[in-house]
């Protein structure tokens, strides 16, 4: 354990310690911050891939205080450096998507150009190689019985650690706040773009029993039929419907013990910045108008620790960058609060 006799948690963030100006190394925290610092995929705004570094910044302006948990920090939280090499290679293949996206929106056909064709194929083995990497990374922190919470990047970058969830947990659900679905098959071409991470989660994780989505808004015809034909595996709660039953007078209690009922006993928490209110992350990736709160948010997630489940890991992905570091603060603190409930919930 680490010597806090030293640490005044009162004090302002000091730059020289880790995340949260915490005084943890990596072997003394409970709990692990995996970094993953790309974006080869995204469709609209760039900038998340290098969220994780100004995140970290921000944190060291969050205080520890946390009524829902009170000085859970204590058992540990340690964020590693973002790969670099990761970064670069995301840095390369996004050049290359950018023209490829660009390409197809003339409507040309991809299989007319060799050159097109190469590009696709190199961004798609970067992903594969991507997904491997955070599998290898998650799977070895659980097991030296690490929590973790994965720091995107894009959304698509989940789907190594829910595999080696799956592998280390056994079944569990996804509870998914975002303002889009990710159940498009191969999206733009991209088998692992961040419009898909779901639908490849369900396709390749047998593990993965249900899937809850709250906060959805953005989605399309593919979607709504993959979620239609799912016999109940998927589970949406749409933002319209949530904002319909709250001018009913419908609460938000028992909204969400609809979603709750939904959710088998183990559960890990997939969010995506972007199924806030985008008041609160302007420079996300896709911001859609509507969404949810922060406190929102927390309060369902507080619920399904209270129903007697099990959080067991969570991804927070799709914050942007901005000049005035709003959306990067917004993120910490947000990261802080999960990071506190993920270690509630293992108690």
């Amino acid at each position: 354990m680490a010597d806090l006799s030293g640490f005044d948690p009162n004090s302002v963030g000091n730059p020289n310690n880790n995340i949260f100006g915490l005084p943890f190394s990596e072997s003394e925290a409970r709990l692990v911050v995996l970094p993953v610092p790309w974006e080869v995929t995204v469709s609209y705004n760039a900038g998340t891939a290098r969220a994780p570094d100004h995140i970290f910044k921000a944190s060291l302006q969050v205080d520890l205080y946390d009524p829902d948990a009170v000085d859970t920090w204590k058992q540990g939280y340690f964020m590693r450096t973002p790969d670099q090499k990761i970064l670069t290679r995301s840095d390369y293949l996004r050049k290359e998507a950018e023209l490829y996206i660009h390409y197809i929106s003339q409507g040309d056909a991809v299989c007319d150009n060799k050159f097109m064709m190469k590009t696709l194929k190199d961004i798609n083995t970067g992903s594969e190689i991507l997904n491997e990497w955070v599998y290898q990374q998650t799977m070895g922190l659980l097991k030296q019985n690490k929590l973790v919470a994965l720091l995107g990047g894009d959304h698509s970058t989940p789907l190594g650690y829910l595999k080696a969830c799956a592998e280390h947990y056994g079944a569990f659900s996804i509870l998914q706040i975002d303002a889009h679905c990710d159940l498009r098959k191969a999206y733009e071409g991209f088998k692992y773009s961040h419009a898909s991470v779901m639908y490849n989660a369900l396709e390749e994780i047998s593990q993965i029993e249900r899937l809850v989505q709250v906060g959805i808004r953005d989605y399309c015809d593919e979607e709504l039929e993959y979620i239609r034909d799912s016999n109940g595996r998927v589970y949406t709660l749409f933002d319209q419907d949530i904002k319909v039953q709250s001018y009913e007078g419908v609460t938000w209690k028992q909204m969400t013990d609809q979603v709750i009922e939904q959710l088998p006993k183990q559960v890990y928490v997939s969010f995506d910045i972007d199924g806030l209110d985008p008041k609160l992350c302007p420079q996300t990736g896709t911001p859609v108008a509507g969404g949810l709160e922060v406190e929102q948010t927390l309060y369902l997630i507080r619920r399904v620790i209270q129903s007697g489940r099990r959080i067991i890991g969570f991804d927070l992905n799709e914050v942007g960058v901005s000049q005035n570091e709003w959306d990067e603060n917004v993120g910490a603190r947000l990261l802080y609060r999960l990071c506190n409930l993920l270690l509630k919930s293992n108690p």
